[in-house]
């Protein structure tokens, strides 16, 4: 069973992830999505929240998808799961230099590691957690960015200022 592996923050789980999720699963039979801990981006959700929240947002998926917490290195962590390609969103040029930048290193870390960059439909091309973050913050309308768990989550963790 061919299976890829789904990094990132997650902080909210958005429909720019949920469509690139859907995009992975058209090309691999299994995804883990892998919720990174990386306290360095002072998250606002814990790492069990994010879990969560991707395990609901995920969940037509069921059976397809593993949404599993991860510290430290992904190519360690891929290396435990006997996974070697990675999966990343790209929703731009700016997204593209990062992401490529980490490829490499992830690369240079394991030369087995294949990274492969998929682009969102194009109305998410603008969507990011910070955004989505910053339109709860202000009180404004979540259901257009993210599914409805996690707009209650946000709305719980911000209080519902609208």
């Amino acid at each position: 069973m061919r299976t890829a592996l789904f990094p990132g923050t997650f902080d909210p789980v958005t429909n720019g992830h949920l469509d690139i999720i859907g995009r992975a699963l058209a090309i691999f039979e299994r995804l883990v999505i892998a919720v990174a801990a990386n306290p360095a981006k002072g998250p606002l959700f814990r790492l069990e929240e994010r879990v969560s929240m991707m395990k609901a947002a995920a969940a037509p998926h069921d059976g397809s998808i593993e949404v599993r917490p991860f510290k430290g290195l992904l190519v360690d962590f891929a290396r435990e799961l006997d996974i070697n390609v990675v999966i990343r969103g790209v929703r731009g040029v700016g997204d593209f230099e990062d992401e490529f930048r980490m490829a490499l290193a992830n690369r240079k870390l394991n030369p087995e590691m294949e990274t492969i960059f998929l682009m969102p439909s194009e109305i998410y091309t603008y969507l990011n957690s910070s955004l989505v973050k910053e339109i709860a913050r202000l009180g404004g309308e979540l259901a257009p960015f993210v599914p409805a768990p996690v707009a209650a989550a946000l709305r719980a963790k911000m209080g519902d200022v609208k």
